[in-house]
């Protein structure tokens, strides 16, 4: 009989385990509390607990499922609001009220709602992992491909079309085997794929100044490390409403109730810029908020990139937002203590590198396993809260080296209301090189050289502004003072942007380069001036420098027109400007 034999907070240690395995699913104590073994020695296990333990006595029992962790995978995930082992909140409080009953089971994917299934197999067809068996038309906006489970094939005996529950049998092979709408799958193994794509096409977000500045990769990976204020939140969700990935899956892990409140009731509000309906409509929300028990943090992660490969394996392209990854490594040092296991730097794991190294790898664009050839890919975005703003301490640091790119929020240009708060001196990112050619093959041919322009512009006026703070702006010459001041319009024309304005919260790469392209423009032509001894005071004085820092309040459908009137009026002004200076 295997019983409790110590209680410490959320680690549970119990005897007579023999016969279990590492990451079993147990039923802990008389509630039936929902537990994972995470380490064995002889026939003592070691578990952590998903639920509040408080109540548990020495020597109740502990009775093993003899599974892992598992989601349940098929139609009814878009749109649902589950907790950090998959259960769906909108059924919880029918059955529990509005807190979670301890050692509640539920179904994690209704087993009475009815899908209309429509057959894309027929009878005699060879069918392999992955295949598409057939389509469900989940919500207005997106089609769920009901596919083979891994590590199944065979031969159609029988297909059937019409309304079915996810637990129905739509498929039979002649195998014997029964497949259904719904599979299961364990959260912390990776699902499989043929092979890893060249990350060669970007994420585009909406955002100037991670589109030009630092994209990533369909499939690409970035970290987003900033203190308390910073804005953390409003990026990833920021994210998840304009990026171009076509599911959305946001982990809220560990964040505090309040946020997950604006989280849970905005998001079913929002509108979704690519098909005029609900965000919620492609978008899965995994939630656990910080006073929920510590253990089931590390589930939700893992529970979320699931999720996320499971809609890559359709041939989607998915956007996980992990927030925040810190509140996980949290966790981990939590139980890791429980467990009285050595420690690292600050008290983590010694094994919070892998960990985290092993989360991100999960990320990536891929050739899906099937009979045929369809790619999905998985973009994940983990924003990492560090304790003070130290970017030095061990979660950031382990994060960044395995992160392809690094969007570092700065505390100071958020207290100056500059949103992104993007330090675009300390960020970075890896996949520039190889996303060149799209850029320029998609976008415009000269997108790189504008870039490195802009680039070139803005370290130059970091350098002068260490030599304003001793000698101040009027001891620099004119031309210094000219770059000064184009980079301030960059800064707040460009690089800053409100995420809640309809015009200004999302822009696309032709407007992008359009504004750059002006403001450089104008960069240009008052250096010319001045190399002619036009004084730069009449310059900044000109009407037109307001119109160009102004670009984008411009509608996209009117900023074709606009630009194309805008460089016209550039022409005439300096034109004029240099004749009166030749008359005078």
């Amino acid at each position: 009989m295997s019983k409790i034999v110590k209680i410490s907070g959320p680690a549970v240690i119990a005897d007579g385990m023999s016969g279990t395995r590492m990451y079993d699913i147990v039923r802990v104590g008389k509630l039936g509390l929902i537990g994972e073994i995470i380490r064995l020695d002889g026939d003592t296990a070691f578990i952590q607990v998903y639920e509040d333990t408080s109540g548990l006595f020495i020597g109740e029992p502990v009775e093993t499922t003899n599974e892992p962790l598992v989601v349940e995978l098929g139609p009814g995930l878009l749109g649902g609001i589950f907790d950090g082992i998959q259960r769906p909140l909108a059924e919880v409080e029918k059955k529990s009220g509005y807190f979670i009953s301890r050692g509640l089971i539920i179904d994690r994917l209704s087993r009475e709602k009815r899908w209309k299934f429509e057959p894309k197999v027929k009878v005699g067809d060879k069918v392999q992992e992955g295949d598409v068996l057939g389509e469900v038309q989940e919500t207005k906006s997106l089609v769920h491909r009901i596919l083979v489970p891994p590590n199944v094939s065979g031969t159609v005996a029988e297909v059937k079309k019409g309304e079915f529950t996810v637990s129905d049998t739509v498929v039979l092979l002649k195998e014997g085997k029964e497949l259904t709408m719904m599979h299961k799958w364990p959260v912390k193994q990776p699902r499989p794929y043929k092979k890893k794509l060249s990350p060669d096409e970007p994420f585009i977000t909406g955002q100037r100044v991670f589109d030009l500045l630092f994209p990533i990769a369909l499939g690409g990976t970035a970290i987003v490390p900033g203190g308390f204020g910073t804005g953390k939140t409003v990026v990833e969700q920021t994210l998840a409403k304009y990026s171009n990935a076509d599911v959305i899956v946001y982990v809220g892990c560990g964040e505090r109730g309040n946020e997950m409140t604006d989280v849970l009731t905005e998001f079913p509000e929002l509108i979704d810029p690519k098909t005029g309906g609900p965000l919620m409509h492609r978008t899965v929300l995994v939630v656990n908020t910080s006073n929920m028990p510590v253990a089931a943090r590390e589930a939700s992660v893992y529970t979320g990139i699931t999720l996320a490969e499971y809609f890559r394996d359709m041939g989607y392209s998915v956007a996980l937002m992990a927030d925040s990854t810190s509140r996980w490594a949290e966790a981990l040092r939590e139980i890791s203590s429980r467990l009285e296991e050595m420690p690292g730097e600050e008290g983590y794991p010694t094994y919070l590198g892998t960990r985290l190294a092993n989360f991100y790898e999960r990320s990536g664009r891929v050739e899906c396993v099937c009979s045929g050839t369809r790619t999905g890919s998985v973009t994940v975005v983990g924003a990492v809260s560090p304790a003070g703003g130290d970017f030095s301490e061990p979660v950031t640091q382990s994060s960044q080296r395995v992160a392809g790119a690094l969007w570092a929020l700065d505390a100071s240009l958020a207290y100056r209301r500059h949103y992104p708060a993007i330090n675009w001196g300390r960020s970075y990112t890896l996949y520039y090189e190889q996303l060149k050619n799209w850029f320029t093959k998609h976008v415009t041919d000269d997108w790189d050289n504008v870039r490195e322009e802009m680039i070139h512009l803005q370290q130059k006026d970091a350098e002068l502004q260490e030599v304003v703070q001793l000698v101040g702006p009027d001891a620099l010459q004119d031309s210094e003072r000219l770059i000064l001041e184009v980079a301030r319009m960059i800064r707040e024309g460009f690089l800053q942007q409100n995420a809640f304005s309809p015009v200004d919260g999302s822009c696309s790469m032709k407007k992008q380069y359009g504004m750059l392209k002006a403001f450089l423009a104008f960069y240009v032509k008052c250096k010319e001036k001045i190399d002619k001894g036009v004084q730069i005071d009449t310059l900044l004085d000109l009407p037109v420098r307001e119109d160009v820092s102004r670009l984008k309040e411009v509608p996209e459908d009117k900023f074709s027109s606009h630009i194309t009137n805008l460089n016209k009026t550039l022409e005439d002004v300096f034109a004029n400007l240099e004749a009166a200076k030749v008359t005078a």
